[in-house]
């Protein structure tokens, strides 16, 4: 599968757990069903957003944009990776290996950045709930987003060309399911010097500081809430931010363990199924986790059931 070392690579081989030939078709039809779950529940989160009125707010908007991005970023790499489990030959072409690389890794850069929006929302709404709707206005919230998206997607085209541009020498059998950045790193056959040190400012600039920044903010947010004095009130208040946190939780510690920890040369299986976690199973439970824990979600859905299951009896 390798080329001469002065070939110029075309194609990739992702041969990530295909020593466990045994796991193919159990892999294919976990990740199978764990999609559609994915392209289940943040589609109905995000209609449930745009058709119930109460759900107009910033929360929720943000929220779209999270369920909206997941649907992007499984999309970019599970039909890919279904695919190949099921296929002898585990081969993507370089252009198509790049394509997935750029969407990939600019999703999972926006969403960090927009964890820690949603994270200010929380804080504004808890510690400034009178003056919420004058500090999270709908030009201000709009443009975080945007610019959330902006600066995940620059971040991931800058990485993406420094690492296609330089020469693979023909290695061309990426040990991992997906074209990742840092296993693709792993391949080339020249310094890497700097691609290693704009990853790490890019690490600490979209992981480290939002990170922060959520935490700034809970400590803030759980300050507010202890002063509470209804025992309803702050019920109401955990129960607004703990999906939130929830998700933080298992998308930054899965994230921190693949970029963070120290570079190794050989991908293990732990790194595989921590890699499967970060890109399947955190986009899946979003949806379940905020349907779960946020009553307006309950009540929206219940609200639209009904007047749909109404209009059909008619």
């Amino acid at each position: 599968m390798k080329m001469g070392n002065d070939s110029a690579v075309t194609e990739f081989f992702l041969v990530g757990l295909s020593q466990y030939p045994e796991l193919q078709l159990f892999l294919f039809v976990l990740c199978l069903i764990m999609y559609l779950i994915i392209l289940l529940g943040n589609s109905l989160l995000i209609i449930i957003s745009v058709l119930d009125s109460r759900l107009h707010t910033p929360m929720y908007f943000f929220l779209g944009n999270l369920s909206f991005l997941d649907i992007c970023y499984t999309s970019s790499s599970i039909p890919q990776m279904l695919i190949m489990f099921m296929s002898e030959r585990k081969s993507i072409s370089f252009l198509g290996c790049a394509l997935q690389m750029v969407i990939s890794l600019g999703l999972g850069s926006t969403e960090c950045v927009l964890l820690a929006v949603m994270a200010y929302d929380r804080y504004a709404a808890i510690c400034n709930p009178l003056r919420y709707p004058v500090i999270m206005n709908k030009v201000l919230y709009v443009h975080m987003a945007v610019w959330s998206w902006v600066v995940g997607c620059l971040n991931s085209l800058v990485q993406t060309v420094l690492t296609m541009v330089l020469p693979f020498c023909g290695n061309n059998v990426i040990d991992h399911l997906t074209c990742e950045i840092l296993a693709l790193l792993k391949l080339v056959c020249s310094d890497i010097t700097t691609n290693v040190l704009i990853m790490t400012v890019a690490s600490i600039v979209l992981l480290m500081i939002p990170l922060l920044s959520i935490f700034v903010s809970y400590v803030f947010i759980l300050s507010s809430i202890l002063r509470i004095n209804s025992a309803e009130g702050r019920k109401k208040a955990f129960s607004t931010c703990s999906a939130h946190l929830t998700v933080v939780i298992l998308f930054y510690g899965s994230a921190l363990f693949m970029y963070m920890k120290p570079k190794s040369k050989h991908t293990t299986a732990s790194d595989e199924i921590i890699g499967l976690s970060y890109g399947v199973v955190t986009p899946m439970l979003n949806p379940i986790i905020y349907s779960l824990r946020n009553k307006e979600v309950k009540e929206a859905v219940r609200k639209i059931l009904s007047k749909y299951l109404g209009l059909r009896k008619i």
